[in-house]
């Protein structure tokens, strides 16, 4: 379906049956401040939540502000990390956020977008995760989860994650916008899988291109 065919209406359905399927779609990320979910999001680049969540728990107790960060020695750190993969870029990219929070925020999370992504190892969807999840900021983040979904669905036609999350904004409206990206990746990892999506019991098969191309838009039970 091309994108000039994807209608709010369609999107707005779309969403609506996630939020029955996937009422409590939430951040996966354990946290219990900003800047916990912020170093969380920064390592669970190209390693799963579930990892992420065991490291942690040990790593929020020994570096509880981002001034503890930022006087961290970077070997130490790293061996901290070290099973979240990319320790040593991901240990840097922490400890030059924390310094960065320490001199121009007074060691706070800034609640902007802009001042998100000025920090170093800070890109857009993590700055997206932190003001969706923690400070209730519509915004969408997009991973591979939401990537891959939005297109299979017909939301969007291309892999940028900026184009997709402004089409996402463009079919959605902003009170959607933080649950929308929840949900995509509950069901992205439930039922629309990468490798083998499970078309038959999915809950938007009637409204999804992807699965009547492969034959199995049924009406949803």
């Amino acid at each position: 379906m091309p994108i000039s065919e994807a209608t709010p209406a369609r999107a707005r359905e779309i969403i609506a049956r996630l939020r029955a399927e996937y009422p409590d779609a939430h951040c996966a990320l354990h946290h219990t401040n900003a800047l916990e979910l912020l170093v969380a999001t920064i390592l669970s680049a190209q390693c799963t939540d579930e990892r992420v969540n065991q490291i942690t728990p040990h790593l929020f107790r020994k570096y509880p502000t981002a001034a503890d960060y930022a006087a961290a020695r970077p070997e130490e750190l790293e061996q901290e990390i070290h099973s979240a993969g990319f320790f040593r870029n991901k240990a840097k990219a922490i400890r030059g956020m924390a310094r960065e929070l320490v001199t121009r925020h007074d060691g706070a999370v800034p609640a902007s977008l802009e001042a998100l992504v000025a920090l170093p190892g800070v890109g857009r969807k993590t700055a997206n995760v932190v003001l969706a999840t923690h400070f209730g900021v519509p915004a969408i983040p997009v991973d591979t989860h939401v990537t891959r979904l939005a297109n299979r669905l017909g939301l969007t036609e291309t892999t940028d994650p900026d184009q997709i999350e402004r089409d996402l904004q463009r079919l959605l409206p902003r009170e959607d916008w933080s649950f929308a990206s929840h949900a995509l990746i509950w069901h992205g990892r439930r039922v629309c899988q990468a490798r083998k999506p499970a078309c038959a019991r999915c809950c938007l098969r009637d409204l999804c291109p992807s699965a009547a191309s492969a034959g199995a838009a049924t009406p949803p039970r």
